[in-house]
């Protein structure tokens, strides 16, 4: 069972390719709601030794910088290299 943990956002890599997802007003939205619900579903990310790799999220993720929080609850993952 995965659980939850606080993981500090700068130590959050973001791919190039998953930047490119990105969409303003669906962080808008997600601000939002995250204000008044508190963030609802955990981030994912895998420790590649050095830092954090964002594998699903973005939008939560650029949400909760938006608000000015500095940490974001997140599933520490083991992803399959390919």
């Amino acid at each position: 069972m995965l659980i939850p943990r606080k993981i500090p956002i700068n130590e959050i890599y973001v791919p190039a390719a998953r930047r490119k997802t990105l969409h303003p007003e669906t962080v808008r939205l997600i601000a939002e709601s995250i204000v008044e619900n508190g963030q609802q579903t955990p981030i994912q990310v895998r420790h590649d030794g050095k830092r954090y790799v964002l594998i699903e999220g973005l939008h939560r993720l650029e949400a909760l910088k938006w608000l000015g929080e500095t940490t974001i609850d997140g599933y520490l993952v083991h992803a399959r290299r390919h």
